[in-house]
């Protein structure tokens, strides 16, 4: 077998077999093959595509690239949830814990952020001796004991995926449904859970531009599920302004213990509320969804989600007294508002401007290395289609450095302000495209 073969057969539009991919894979991962022939078999894919088959076999490739976790000693069905990413997405601090109080089994490995999306992994590391990092058995006893542990990603899973992200980010290769639905999958297969929900965001802060093009990532990604044999849904949600209130480590977890208190934000709770319906019948605790729906509500209004936030956090390491009290959790020198200058109505935020801002603060990563400033961030007061007055205050700014004027004009701007209201957004966007369980918000394609 050649790889000038492998590509001019991927460049002639022609299906490749298993093998064939698990040629190009081991090779790359090994350093067998160069960069330069990986490069143009990955422009070869982005021009031409891959079929459902060859997604999941690239995806199969990729996963056993590296270390595989066996959680078959964990007792019952383990679920996990992934977002593609966007700004104050805080969803894993409640969704965890709400799930695992009503008897899932949530195993989780999580991601540090990079750019203005942030990362579960940054937001846990802003509670005091929070650790994210466990050793194999150590995560699968906390999962049997106490149904929740999350921790960061080892570096011997999926090698493969690192490689093949660095090649794509200089190649010009990232916008490939193929490519980005088997990142994913990969790590999410031999991350071992029986059952996945995706999140797919779309709109201003989020990757995927548009709802159809998030439903088709999704698809893309419930095919490999399905011939994976892994129970694997999606909702398609909107990131046209960020979810919840706010934006940044520290910040983002006080809004996810008000929330476990039940009292966050109506979109950030709504969200869990839907995510956690579904990872609940996935993993057989209900069989109908308002039953799940109730079990969930009950799970905040009992604070027994709070309570298995906080025992989660003791497990892990971190100082439980921080959640009883967050406002000892790591907080900015300095707070400014920024003030409304004109009355109307609120028709659009620019959420990736607001997450660059949070960024420059040093709420995120502009490169890896990048260090993180646990306090810094932003609290979004207003939503689309509020009507707002001069001198309310749009955005509270927690900050730890002076604030140049380009900075507030920017944050300014990420507000478009008219005299009429304009079209109000769904949080979650209403797809179906189910056979076997059928709700407004999920796909399974069974």
């Amino acid at each position: 077998m050649r790889m000038i073969e492998i590509i001019a057969k991927k460049r002639d539009g022609l299906e490749l077999s298993e093998e064939e991919i698990q040629y190009w894979v081991t090779g790359l991962t090994n350093g067998e093959i160069p960069d330069y022939q990986s490069s143009a078999l990955l422009m070869a894919i982005v021009c031409k595509g891959m079929t459902d088959i060859e997604t999941t076999h690239l995806t199969m490739a990729m996963m056993h690239s590296g270390d595989v976790l066996d959680l078959s000693s964990i007792h019952g069905i383990k679920v996990d949830k992934h977002s593609t990413g966007g700004v104050g997405d805080k969803t894993s601090l409640v969704l965890g814990p709400m799930v695992a109080a009503c008897g899932a089994k949530v195993a989780k490995m999580s991601g540090r952020g990079l750019g203005h999306t942030g990362g579960t992994i940054d937001k846990l590391e802003a509670i005091p001796g929070f650790s994210v990092t466990l050793s194999q058995s150590e995560f699968i006893s906390q999962v049997n004991r106490i149904s929740l542990s999350i921790v960061g990603q080892t570096g011997s899973l999926v090698p493969a995926d690192k490689k093949l992200y660095a090649l794509r980010d200089v190649t010009a290769t990232v916008p490939s449904i193929a490519l980005i639905a088997s990142s994913i999958m990969s790590k999410k297969l031999a991350a071992g859970a029986n059952t996945i929900l995706l999140d797919v965001k779309y709109g201003d802060g989020a990757f995927m531009h548009t709802p159809e093009k998030a439903e088709e990532l999704a698809k893309a990604m419930i095919a490999i599920g399905k011939l994976s044999n892994r129970d694997t849904r999606a909702m398609i949600t909107d990131m046209n302004q960020p979810l919840g209130i706010a934006i940044g480590n520290a910040l983002e977890v006080k809004e996810a213990i008000d929330t476990l208190k039940g009292h966050g934000p109506a979109d950030f709770t709504e969200l869990c509320f839907q995510a956690g319906t579904i990872m609940l019948l996935q993993a057989n605790i209900c069989t109908d969804a308002a039953d799940a729906r109730k079990l969930l509500e009950d799970s905040i209004s009992s604070k027994t989600a709070f309570n298995k936030f906080r025992e989660f956090v003791a497990a892990q390491g971190g100082d439980v007294d921080c959640i009883d009290h967050p406002q000892k959790l790591a907080q900015a020198r300095y707070v400014t508002p920024l003030i409304n200058q004109k009355e109307g109505y609120i028709t659009s935020i620019k959420a990736t401007q607001l997450g660059i801002s949070a960024m420059k603060l040093g709420a995120g990563r502009a490169t890896k290395d990048d260090i993180i400033n646990p306090a810094v961030g932003l609290l979004v007061y207003k939503k689309i289609g509020d009507f707002v007055k001069k001198g309310d205050i749009l955005v509270d700014i927690h900050h730890d450095n002076e604030l140049s004027v380009e900075f507030m004009q920017e944050l300014n701007s990420s507000f478009v302000i008219e005299d009429h209201p304009g079209q109000p957004i769904a949080l979650i966007a209403k797809y179906c495209n189910c056979l076997r369980y059928c709700s407004q918000y999920l796909f399974c394609l069974y």
